[in-house]
């Protein structure tokens, strides 16, 4: 008997964080990955040897290995690693790419030459291979797409114990500004929390691990209980006083884009007070302090 669509050859192209992780994790799950394919042979071998038990190949030699293919490479490098797959002669089997604000047309290219494609995005964080591995399982995948190739995608998620979020192509921008809001802009908002308090002084290290705490129970009280119940702070309090000093001693302490993200991310809280109850006397002068220009020149 002949290897059914579903069981064929899985070939990875890239060889980054994403594409190391899971290749390693689906070979470690019995899926039969052969080979790992890069712009560079050395940057495929290390993937290979990452990953293990794969061969190291070209993105134009990988269609010959492999009936499936999992493209995990920069966005802007999508368009130009499908044509060379549909080159080489990729014209049956599936694709997926884990880009998470393009769908399956990203990948046109490829479905005009008779391949079936779908998108799978992981909604994490993958700073490392070593890490992805680790963060990877249990996590969701935005899946966009239909036929062979979302049932792919399906498998992967269920492999990994993911949850499958289904997104509609017209959608995926949306989604995919959620995750950098919830993952990239979280990093965004620490950074900006440590410039703070080094400029009252603290040095980095220390101000990272002082505020850990905060922020591990900021985030657990915002996924637990939702954002209007986690809510605290001098937003929340209708403070005008309070947020009025941060805003004047950061006039010359800290970096523009710090005083923009403070008084953005007030803003957005004041939403959440007003749906949680704060009075619209004190909202209209939080939001009138907030939107209120100040000259930052020292």
């Amino acid at each position: 008997m002949g290897v059914s669509f579903d069981q064929g050859p899985i070939g990875i192209a890239g060889a980054g964080r994403v594409a190391q992780a899971l290749g390693r994790l689906l070979r470690e799950r019995g899926e039969p990955v052969v080979a790992v394919a890069s712009r560079t042979l050395d940057h495929a071998r290390a993937a290979a040897a990452f990953i293990g038990n794969v061969d190291a190949v070209s993105y134009s030699s990988l269609t010959v290995r492999a009936t499936r293919v999992l493209i995990a490479i920069s966005d802007d490098a999508l368009p130009l690693v499908a044509a060379t797959l549909a080159e080489s002669g990729m014209n049956h089997g599936a694709a997926l790419h884990t880009c998470g604000a393009r769908g399956p047309e990203a990948l046109a290219v490829l479905a005009a030459n008779g391949v079936s494609c779908a998108s799978l995005h992981p909604l994490q964080t993958v700073a490392s291979p070593e890490q992805g591995v680790a963060a990877l399982p249990g996590c969701a995948f935005g899946i966009t797409g239909e036929g062979p190739a979302a049932d792919w995608a399906e498998r992967i998620a269920a492999l990994l114990g993911g949850r499958a979020l289904r997104i509609s192509p017209e959608k995926r921008p949306l989604y995919h500004a959620a995750a950098v809001m919830a993952g990239n802009y979280v990093v965004a908002l620490i950074d900006a929390a440590a410039m703070l308090m080094g400029a009252a002084g603290i040095q980095e290290e220390e101000a990272l691990a002082a505020l850990a705490p905060l922020v591990t129970a900021s985030c657990a009280n915002a996924l637990g209980l939702g954002p209007m119940r986690a809510l605290t702070g001098p937003v929340e309090r209708g403070d005008v006083e309070t947020v009025s000093m941060h805003r004047d001693a950061m006039a010359a302490a800290v970096s523009p884009s710090v005083r923009e993200l403070y008084r953005a991310a007030g803003l957005h809280a004041l939403e959440i007070a007003r749906r949680r109850g704060l009075s619209e006397a004190n909202a209209r002068r939080l939001e009138e302090l907030l939107r209120k220009s100040v000259d930052y020149h020292v």
